[in-house]
C-alpha cells in the first residue's frame, strides 16, 4: 500500500503517486538497433523539498529476468509548478544533458524537450517526447527520441510495478 506523507511539499502532490521504487521490463526499437528487451528500474524520492530526485536504469537480462549488464542510466529532477506544469532536469553518463517541460494531468504526465546539450563525444540526441502515467497500479511510459541522423520516433516503452525496495 502506497501512502502519502503528511508533510510532503504541496507542490509534490500532483506528482506523488510517482514516489517510490518501480521495476519492470520494457521494450523498444531504433534504426540502427533493431527490436529489443530490457529490465529497468526507476525511483522516484523526495527530501522535503519542492522536486523528486529521479534515478532510472536500464539493463540487459539473461533468460530469468536477473541484470547481466548495463544499459542506460539517468538522473535528474522533477520540479512541479503551481500552474500544473513540470520541469525536469535529466543527466545522462553518454554525455548530453536534457530540460524537459510538460503538463500534469491527474495520473498523466506529458513532456517535451525544451533543451539538449551535449558534449563533443555523446551521440546525436537531439529531443524527444514522453508519457508518463498510471495504469491499474502500474507506471507506465513511453519515450519517442530524434536524433541528428532520425526524426522523432518511438524509441522504449516499458510497464513497471511498485516495489517495497
Amino acid at each position: 500500500m502506497f501512502e502519502i506523507r503528511p508533510d510532503l511539499d504541496p507542490l509534490l502532490m500532483p506528482i506523488a503517486w510517482m514516489i517510490g521504487r518501480w521495476e519492470g521490463t520494457g521494450k523498444g526499437q531504433w534504426p540502427t538497433e533493431g527490436e529489443f528487451e530490457y529490465g529497468q528500474v526507476v525511483e522516484f524520492t523526495d527530501n522535503g523539498g519542492g522536486y523528486l530526485h529521479y534515478l532510472s536504469q536500464t539493463f540487459i537480462a539473461d533468460e530469468e529476468g536477473q541484470p547481466v549488464a548495463p544499459r542506460s542510466m539517468e538522473t535528474g529532477f522533477w520540479r512541479p509548478q503551481a500552474d500544473g506544469s513540470v520541469e525536469v532536469v535529466m543527466c545522462h553518463p553518454e554525455g548530453y544533458s536534457e530540460v524537459w517541460f510538460g503538463k500534469v494531468e491527474g495520473a498523466r504526465i506529458q513532456l517535451a524537450t525544451d533543451a539538449v546539450a551535449r558534449t563533443v563525444t555523446a551521440p546525436g540526441y537531439t529531443g524527444g517526447q514522453r508519457l508518463y502515467g498510471q495504469v491499474e497500479g502500474d507506471l507506465l511510459w513511453t519515450f519517442d527520441r530524434a536524433t541528428t541522423e532520425h526524426e522523432l520516433q518511438p524509441y522504449m516503452w516499458a510497464r513497471l510495478k511498485r516495489t517495497a525496495h
